[in-house]
């Protein structure tokens, strides 16, 4: 990873733990968030995987539309750093799905 790269990303790794933080608060069964990302491709490689508890909280997340909130507060603190990403480049996972589809293991889910 070349010098500007590891800077950037220390710099989006800052801003989402100010954004989990906000989450840990405000959004029920939230649990954590992680960043991808390919510097080759940036800023289009990066995605950014929020994830909860159980489904049943990701279903009640879609149907208030708090995902849209998520999102918009993900892209509005990256945009604050200069960076510039697409609600399609944020997803939400389960710790359940990641426990039934790959027994637990986010490394291998995330790849």
């Amino acid at each position: 990873m070349k010098k500007t790269d590891k800077k950037l990303d220390n710099q989006i790794r800052e801003t989402l733990t100010e954004v989990c933080e906000v989450l840990l608060e405000q959004s029920s069964g939230f649990e954590w968030l992680t960043h991808l990302v390919n510097f080759n491709a940036f800023p289009a490689s990066l995605k950014i995987v929020c994830i909860f508890e159980n489904d049943v909280q990701l279903t009640q997340l879609a149907l208030s539309k708090e995902d849209a909130f998520i999102q918009n507060l993900i892209i509005h603190k990256l945009l604050q750093q200069g960076i510039k990403v697409q609600a399609k480049q944020i997803v939400f996972d389960s710790e359940t799905r990641c426990e039934a589809q790959h027994k637990g293991n986010w490394a291998q889910r995330l790849k």
